[in-house]
């Protein structure tokens, strides 16, 4: 008879650390949820973009790239809220730098969100229009 093979414990131990990581992924997301304005003005849009998009029946592109859009603002939102947490850790005083840190980040939240806004004009302007008209 040939003996079972036991599961190799470093294996056991890296899906561990890999389950854990996703763990500390969604706390992340979910402490960002609750702290920011932004974010959660982002997540209700999120949800208002999914659901015109199943009224709207888009097609399998489309959906493509509202999801790239809005996967761009979450990431840049979820990097400009940690900029934030970690400039107010390591400068809780005023200085110039730390400014510019926190202003560059909320820029690319910005540019994030104006593209994300381009690519719902384009996808959903057409037919808000026609159902306008």
């Amino acid at each position: 008879m040939t003996p079972v093979a036991k599961p190799n414990p470093d294996k056991r131990s890296l899906l561990r650390r890999r389950a854990a990581s996703f763990g500390h992924a969604f706390r992340g997301i979910w402490l960002a949820l609750r702290s920011e304005l932004h974010l959660q003005f982002h997540a209700a849009a999120t949800v208002i973009v999914v659901g015109l998009g199943f009224y709207f029946e888009l097609t399998a592109t489309e959906w493509m790239l509202v999801a790239v859009a809005v996967g761009t603002v979450w990431t840049a939102e979820l990097v400009n809220t940690a900029i934030e947490a970690l400039t107010d850790l390591v400068s809780p005083e005023y200085h110039p730098l730390a400014g510019k840190a926190k202003d560059v980040a909320a820029g690319a939240v910005l540019v994030a969100a104006v593209a994300a806004l381009v690519v719902g004009l384009f996808i959903f302007g057409p037919r808000v229009l026609a159902l306008v008209h």
